[in-house]
């Protein structure tokens, strides 16, 4: 596509927003900022743009490939930027757990790795300032009312089979997709659509026979060079 970036509008912890000479279609340009911890750890990962770029490219492309679900994708420009279909952003992050990980380990006291029978749902506000707190359907709907409860029934559809998806990918390539986030959005059409990025930051990704981590909880418990470990998950990738 032929479009033009133009102004800044959105600065985020890993990616840039600009708005384009289309209203319809923005830029995503993806940083090599790493941050942890609502950004209290922050660092510079070289090359980590690129590759969430490309990784991302690759999944959305995947899931917009074997699904009916829309996505905000529309085409990686060049190693940093992609053009994305502009969308208003539901205030929700939506987070698949097929094992146990991360927060939710800590918060419900049990060992990380155990695979659940089920994949389980987990909405967060999405608000910077309240540190993205967990809530619960009604908590949504009926006190914030960010969607209707048909939206968020569809919106948890979409993400079971998002999970079914990318699980079989990341498993043909011996990766076991043990958590992720995402979000979705309202096109021009009102249509639910796939936003953000689909990486291994917003992924958490084990080695099927080592259970390596593949993610950004390399930089999270300093386990070692997290563009390596991204680098092998786009070489498998690809």
């Amino acid at each position: 596509m032929n479009i033009k970036k133009t102004t800044k509008i959105y600065e985020g912890k890993a990616k840039i927003i600009y708005q384009t000479d289309n209203k319809d279609y923005l830029i995503q340009y993806f940083k090599d900022d790493a941050t942890a911890f609502n950004a209290k750890k922050k660092s510079s990962i070289n090359n980590k743009g690129v590759l969430n770029n490309k990784i991302s490219e690759i999944l959305m492309t995947h899931i917009t490939s074997n699904s009916d679900i829309a996505c905000h994708f529309v085409e990686r420009i060049d190693d940093r930027h992609q053009i994305i279909k502009n969308l208003n952003i539901i205030e929700l992050e939506v987070i698949i757990r097929n094992y146990s990980a991360g927060s939710l380990a800590k918060r419900l006291g049990i060992n990380e790795g155990v695979k659940f029978d089920n994949a389980i749902f987990e909405i967060c506000y999405k608000n910077d300032s309240l540190n993205d707190p967990i809530i619960n359907d009604d908590h949504a709907v009926k006190i914030l009312k960010i969607l209707s409860q048909k939206d968020l029934e569809l919106i948890k559809e979409y993400s079971y089979q998002i999970n079914d998806i990318l699980t079989k990918i990341f498993s043909s390539i011996n990766i076991k997709l043990i958590d992720f986030k995402i979000e979705f959005g309202r096109d021009k059409n009102n249509i639910i659509t796939l936003a953000d990025e689909i990486s291994p930051d917003s992924c958490r990704l084990w080695d099927v026979k080592t259970n390596q981590k593949l993610d950004k909880d390399i930089f999270r418990r300093d386990l070692g060079d997290l563009a390596s470990a991204y680098e092998e998950v786009l070489k498998r990738l690809s």
